[in-house]
């Protein structure tokens, strides 16, 4: 069995897998992590090996305590990796977007794929059918510009993320909500048009934590997966464990 650390830049993820199949998964604040991590150990004993990766710094004393647990990888670009790295910067490539491509070419081969990861950031990353990774595009996510109204205006509310009922807003909240929401999913729509110009066999994905509050509003065809950073992370771990 796997233990599969995430570190975002809001929340932890940890899933137990066996084999290809998630057995938990567990979302806490990262403080909560060691404690979790125990806890987890304590409830699945054939947890043979771990993977973290983390999108913010960590401290050596933080993966030295977890290396203390159990065998654990720390998820970086050394990685071997099931597809070819085509970024300018290779180095400079955000961990969670290499599990997502990993998590791409595992369970999408030969396919051009689009990946979406609607989270704290919204990033859009594709690779080719013949497992290029190409890059993509990172853009503000929901709460960001949710906030950036509230931060860099005088007058502006801070309001939580919530579906808009109209398109024309007819007070300051609605028109906010109108103007956030629907700016959000024009934008993804807009994007996937665009790679489906240049490549007309595409498959997109949409995941991250917003997924479930984003897909029922495309009246296109997507997958959604809100875990397939988790599956992809468990897959590197598989891939450079053999």
């Amino acid at each position: 069995m796997n233990l599969i650390i995430d570190i975002g830049n809001t929340a932890t993820k940890l899933a137990v897998f066996q084999s290809d199949k998630m057995v938990k998964i567990q979302t806490v604040v990262t403080e909560q992590m060691f404690a979790v991590v125990e806890l987890l150990l304590e409830a699945f004993p054939k947890i043979e090996q771990g993977l973290l990766s983390s999108v913010i710094i960590i401290d050596n004393s933080e993966v030295e305590r977890l290396q203390k647990l159990l065998p654990i990888k720390i998820l970086e670009a050394s990685f071997k990796m099931p597809f070819k790295n085509c970024y300018d910067t290779p180095l400079t490539l955000g961990v969670d977007r290499l599990a997502l491509m990993a998590a791409a070419a595992n369970q999408y081969p030969k396919t051009n794929v689009l990946v979406i990861d609607v989270g704290s950031c919204m990033t859009y990353d594709f690779m080719d059918a013949d497992q290029n990774y190409l890059g993509g595009a990172i853009s503000p996510g929901i709460e960001m510009r949710y906030k950036s109204l509230e931060a860099f205006t005088s007058n502006l509310p801070l309001l939580q993320k919530t579906p808009p009922n109209q398109r024309i807003g007819s007070s300051t909240e609605a028109s906010i909500h109108s103007g956030v929401v629907h700016g959000v999913i024009h934008e993804i729509e807009g994007v996937i048009k665009g790679y489906q110009d240049k490549y007309l066999d595409l498959t997109v994905i949409l995941t991250g934590g917003d997924t479930e509050f984003l897909c029922k509003q495309f009246k296109i065809s997507i997958f959604a997966n809100s875990n397939f950073l988790l599956e992809g992370l468990n897959f590197l771990l598989e891939y450079n464990s053999n």
